[in-house]
């Protein structure tokens, strides 16, 4: 009996000791919960405190709506939502019911709902967020908060699952309702509007982009999450880059400088400034423009007011720009590499030749490959190539000049050239032979033009391919000009932007049994890229289909591709030679550029095979005299020509901010002409010109016009396009078939505006003729179809 009154007291004591260290942590709890300056700061930093004092998993706190018919979820800890949960103040759910009836509740199970009707026959659990969250509600202890001089409802705290997996004890109401109490003294006291600080984000309020509430909201979050009230703008409220920008501009009345990462590198700025020294102070210097050296910054006027930048550099003039967080580290990711890179892409090409020394220059090739061999120099190299890439760069231009003139190194992309960076000119020599090395070339011989292949795997992270070519220049420098290979898939045929009707016609003669079939243009003008396109279409099972390449660019499983290379003695007219014997349905030459070869060709086409070759030409009908120039034979060549496509590439109008307008008469009544000036040696226009000027008119308007209009778009220029108005390219396309009277006419020698004329006349439209009906369609516009078409 003893033992047993002994345990009872052993219990006793232990629950005494439980409650006394409960009343204290409380007492904890509420002394901080006074000591707060405001209810934001409540939830904030006690959500935690009071979890574990009453050993719960989750806590939602609520005050009561503006309406005072529902209460609103100020806090809710462990839900990935930062949206409000609002609910009425009837007996539908557990808090709304706590509200309504100013009672605590105890409940072991939300889901039992034979529990939940013995507190009250209409009360249920809304099991919706549980159900959107995966997260099982079991145990709740609610608890109103109620202001006691008045009796009024303030709001409700719900505490959620014992986590010792039990009903929450006697000990916790007790507990709660102290705790309710010190909320209702802190509501009364501290639930007023907090002082208006102004802050760099009120324009948002101001120009209606997101309201006082939301703002709020991510402040508080920010505060809570420790990070910055932007990440949580641009995640959470969708604002946009610009529109923060355009914010902080008006804050600071200091115009907004968005990321430019096509901007040319200042390496002349960057010199002696390191990365962690700009993050510190928050300002980088990114351009030297007419108005100044341009200068980014976070905070304009604490960067002014420090006047580090004047101390930087002090006999130039400084143009502030205000920019956001996450584009300011972009810049510093563009000047210096992004942090966290491989070790060649940590470093920005302005680390790179700061870090090199400056010595006298010489033609010793000696010393030049010494120099090539320097790791420094190595990752320079690496480093342009690696940009080129990642910008979506075409050509990579090396430029040096003589004496002591710094090397140029220029981007090609879509179609323009732009400066990237500039060496100085003791590495002009240096540079060339690390290139020469990467493509196994003669490093030696400076007073020829060399062309090679580097395969730039062997040197760095990317698996890509250059062809390199370097050319003598005046001065004794060598020029080199590296073109990244395009790799991958070739596109299909249906997307080549080719116009509907040539289309059907360029689809009618590839699908001829034999015959030859040609693509001409310049260099650059994707000639490969659309006999691969064409050879997609054509590659079945059943089909067997050889290629010579030099180099071979896009790979596409079911071809047989064959590399030419010239030092071995396998040049295009032995290969061509090899493909006939190896049983052929189709074959594809890389360049047809002498007479062996584009005799083989016709031959071939001649004797049941289908040939596709490329020309370097301006347009379809001069490609025709081009070859009988080449001494083919009239009547063999047109009794194999199927076709040539002429193709050029203009740049193409950005999507995103391009500008719709409605010509007016006169603009439209010139289009017309430019459009026709072609047409006039026809003979359908020769017999009534301004009958077929109507049909011409009526024609286009049925294709491209819209209630009786056409419609044409001016470039305007966006972020998205780096303020060109421009954003990629389009093909024009200009397709001559091979027609009985087209045939005729090569048999006969004609000349070029006969063969024209009759092309024409057989349906063909100019390259010109293909871009002003791309400029109808709001491809591009009327500058750059001039700008890749003479006539």
């Amino acid at each position: 009996m003893s033992a047993v009154l002994g345990n009872a007291q052993d219990a006793s004591l232990t629950d005494v000791s439980s409650r006394l260290a409960f009343f204290k942590n409380l007492q904890t709890v509420t002394n901080r919960i006074h000591a707060t300056s405001n209810v934001d700061e409540i939830m904030l930093e006690l959500s935690q405190d009071i979890c574990s004092l009453f050993n719960a998993d989750r806590l939602t706190l609520y005050a009561v709506g503006e309406d005072k018919a529902s209460i609103v979820s100020k806090l809710k800890t462990g839900l990935n939502s930062f949206k409000d949960l609002k609910l009425p103040i009837t007996d539908q759910s557990v808090a709304g019911y706590v509200a309504l009836s100013k009672r605590v509740v105890n409940v072991t199970d939300v889901y039992d709902e034979a529990e939940l009707r013995s507190i009250h026959p209409s009360l249920r659990f809304l099991q919706e967020v549980d159900k959107r969250t995966g997260y099982r509600t079991k145990q709740m202890l609610v608890a109103p908060i109620v202001d006691q001089s008045n009796g009024e409802l303030l709001g409700v705290v719900q505490i959620i699952n014992s986590k010792a997996g039990a009903p929450f004890a006697q000990v916790a109401e007790e507990g709660v309702r102290g705790l309710c109490e010190t909320l209702a003294i802190a509501f009364t006291q501290r639930n007023k509007p907090a002082t208006l600080v102004r802050s760099k984000y009120d324009f948002l309020v101001a120009d209606a982009v997101v309201t006082a509430d939301e703002l709020d909201l991510a402040k508080r979050t920010a505060r809570k999450d420790s990070r910055s009230i932007e990440d949580i703008l641009v995640e959470q409220f969708q604002v946009k880059l610009p529109v923060l920008g355009l914010a902080l501009s008006k804050f600071f009345n200091i115009p907004y400088e968005p990321h430019n990462p096509e901007r040319m590198k200042p390496v002349d700025l960057l010199k002696n400034l390191k990365r962690e020294y700009l993050e510190q102070n928050q300002w980088a210097p990114v351009d030297d423009t007419a108005e100044g050296i341009l200068v980014v910054c976070l905070d304009p006027e604490q960067v002014k007011g420090s006047r580090v930048v004047n101390n930087v550099f002090p006999r130039s003039k400084i143009a502030y720009r205000v920019t956001t967080n996450r584009e300011f580290k972009e810049t510093l990711d563009s000047l210096f590499g992004a942090k966290g890179s491989a070790e060649m892409d940590s470093t920005s090409v302005g680390d790179m030749l700061s870090g090199m020394d400056e010595g006298e220059d010489t033609d010793s090739t000696a010393e030049d490959v010494s120099a090539a061999a320097d790791n420094e120099l190595v990752k320079l190299v690496n480093k342009i190539i690696i940009d080129a890439y990642q910008q979506g760069v075409s050509d990579i231009h090396v430029e040096p000049y003589p004496g002591k003139e710094k090397t140029l190194i220029r981007f090609r992309k879509d179609g323009s050239l732009q400066k990237y960076v500039e060496i100085p000119a003791t590495y002009r020599n240096a540079i060339v032979a690390r290139i020469k090395i990467m493509c196994d070339l003669d490093i030696a011989e400076r007073r020829r033009p060399q062309d090679g292949k580097i395969k730039f795997k062997k040197f760095g992270p990317l698996d890509i391919e250059l062809r390199v070519a370097t050319i003598p220049s005046a001065g004794g420098v060598e020029d080199v000009v590296m073109r990244i290979l395009a790799a991958g898939e070739p596109i299909p045929l249906d997307k080549l932007g080719v116009l509907p009707t040539n289309l059907e016609r360029l689809k009618s003669a590839v699908s001829k049994p034999y015959g030859l079939f040609f693509v001409c243009g310049p260099t650059g003008s994707g000639k490969t890229t659309t006999l691969h396109s064409v050879l997609s279409y054509l590659n079945t099972p059943d089909t067997k289909i050889w290629t010579a390449e030099d180099p071979v660019e896009i790979t596409q499983k079911g071809l047989r591709q064959v590399q030419v290379n010239k030092k071995a003695g396998l040049d295009f007219a032995v290969v061509m030679k090899a493909f006939l014997r190896a049983d052929p349905d189709i074959i594809m030459v890389g360049e047809m550029r002498d007479a062996e070869t584009t005799g083989i060709g016709i031959e071939a086409s001649l004797t049941g095979h289908l040939v596709f070759a490329t020309l370097h030409t301006n347009s379809a009908p001069e490609s025709i005299i081009r070859l009988l120039d080449m001494g083919m034979d009239p009547f063999n060549f047109s009794d194999a020509l199927l076709g040539i496509l002429a193709q050029r590439l203009a740049k193409r109008l950005c999507g995103k901010c391009k500008e719709a307008y409605v010509p007016d008469d006169e603009e439209m009544r010139l289009f017309l002409a430019e459009y026709s000036q072609e047409l006039l040696n026809t003979e359908t226009y020769k017999r009534d010109q301004g009958a077929a000027q109507v049909v011409l008119r009526q024609r286009l308007l049925k294709d491209y016009g819209k209630d009786g209009n056409f419609s044409m778009f001016h470039p305007k220029g966006c972020p998205e396009c780096n303020n060109t108005g421009y954003k990629g390219r389009v093909g024009l396309h200009e397709l001559m078939l091979g027609s009985d009277a087209v045939k005729k006419l090569i048999q006969e020698h004609a000349r070029v505006a006969e063969l024209v004329a009759q092309a024409l006349e057989d349906g063909m439209l100019t390259l010109k003729m293909d871009g002003m009906e791309k400029v109808l369609q709001g491809i591009t516009d009327m500058k750059q179809v001039r700008a890749v078409c003479i006539k």
